[in-house]
């Protein structure tokens, strides 16, 4: 088994759960459902944004978006999520 370290509001809600301060629901399954839809939500949330770019770079973005059958918005996400995790490096 793995050994985990916890921090000290984990070791209070590990101490509480032991203690038998939480009890569960009758609905259990359904409460998960809710809690996972509304992460998934959370997660999957989107926020409409303007930026200015050349026309250049847009005509660029467009082709190659076309290359894949990406719609070139969809390529504009993928480039900027992969960027935010990492998995794309910038030399500026």
């Amino acid at each position: 088994m793995k050994d985990y370290r916890l921090d000290k509001d984990e070791l209070r809600i590990l101490r509480d759960i032991e203690a038998g301060k939480y009890k569960t629901v009758k609905n259990l399954k359904e409460e998960i459902r809710i809690a996972r839809e509304a992460a998934r939500n959370t997660i999957l949330k989107t926020k409409n944004i303007n930026i200015r770019l050349p026309l250049r770079d847009i005509q660029k973005l467009k082709a190659k978006a076309m290359e894949n059958n990406l719609p070139y918005q969809t390529l504009i996400s993928i480039l900027l999520r992969r960027y935010t995790n990492g998995e794309i490096k910038i030399t500026l």
